[in-house]
């Protein structure tokens, strides 16, 4: 099979599994496990199967000054992102989540003129005022479902998330290409647990192992091997034989295929409200990423 088609493949795959993340996460929260306990789960299941890969992949040493910048890149990639992420979707629904999450390139180009200085054109602009109207919109009056417990506060989460991810690529772009990903992944992970372990400890206690259906064990086992594990390591070969922006452009399918799966299990619905938020957060990334491209060619 051609390499481009196969990176293609893999990346579908990987967006595949994100947009399903969305109600299966849900599923099991919090009436079996509470978001914490999810995360704590998630994390060290996660950072033991990384660490055991690297076992078998050449050793690499990690520069002193690179742990403190591991770590704060661990901070907002592990840390408050996952936190937040399964916080919010536990209150609020799968749809207006995946929406929220689109809104990750927007805080990419934000953090990027914060910190590296760079650029933002006029249209650039516009796209970023389009999509933050589009996000405080859903915020504010996307609660009209009765799915979610507390709409308002759980997309503001999500959308705290989908900011700490955009911080967290930037801070990890000069990592990424020094070190082997395994290498940097499992270090992630590693001091990701350090931040984890202090929220979900009281509540991984509460948890009643015994009393969990064999279903939400497999959604358990789905989160943390396919979306913490092998939507890393299919995105990770499609940048290699993609350009970004191509993998980029994936991001737009998830709510589409949140959306169509929630609707299927009926686990969340549609409004008005929703609607519009959606076409106007998609209207703001469309005209950053656009922009992104023609600077670069």
């Amino acid at each position: 099979m051609n390499k481009r088609i196969l990176a293609l493949f893999a990346v579908s795959i990987a967006t595949l599994i994100y947009g399903l993340t969305f109600t299966i996460a849900k599923d099991v929260m919090p009436i079996y496990l509470k978001p914490y306990a999810f995360i704590l789960v998630r994390v060290i299941g996660a950072t033991t199967i990384f660490w055991t890969i690297g076992l078998f992949i050449k050793q690499q040493k990690i520069g002193k000054e690179d742990y403190k910048k591991i770590l704060l890149a661990s901070f907002f990639g592990i840390g408050l992102n996952m936190l937040t992420f399964f916080k919010g979707l536990s209150i609020t629904t799968p749809i207006s989540a995946s929406v929220m999450m689109v809104t990750s390139p927007i805080m990419v180009l934000i953090f990027s003129s914060i910190l590296i200085r760079k650029r933002i054109g006029k249209q650039r602009i516009l796209g970023v005022f389009i999509g933050l109207i589009g996000t405080i919109l859903l915020i504010t009056y996307g609660n009209n479902s009765s799915e979610g417990t507390n709409n308002n506060f759980g997309n503001f989460l999500v959308f705290v998330n989908a900011a700490s991810y955009g911080l967290y690529l930037v801070l990890a772009k000069d990592l990424i290409l020094k070190y082997n990903p395994i290498v940097f992944v499992k270090w992630l992970y590693l001091f990701g647990s350090i931040f984890v372990i202090p929220f979900g400890y009281s509540e991984i206690l509460e948890v009643s192992w015994q009393e969990i259906p064999t279903n939400i064990y497999w959604n358990i086992g789905f989160v943390v091997i396919f979306t913490s594990c092998i939507t890393y390591l299919f995105n990770l070969y499609g940048l290699s034989k993609l350009k970004p922006t191509t993998v980029s452009v994936f991001i737009y399918l998830q709510p589409v295929i949140a959306t169509i799966y929630a609707l299927i299990v009926g686990s969340d619905s549609l409004n008005t409200v929703k609607i519009s938020a959606t076409i106007l957060i998609f209207i703001g990334v469309y005209l950053v990423t656009k922009q992104v491209e023609k600077s670069t060619k």
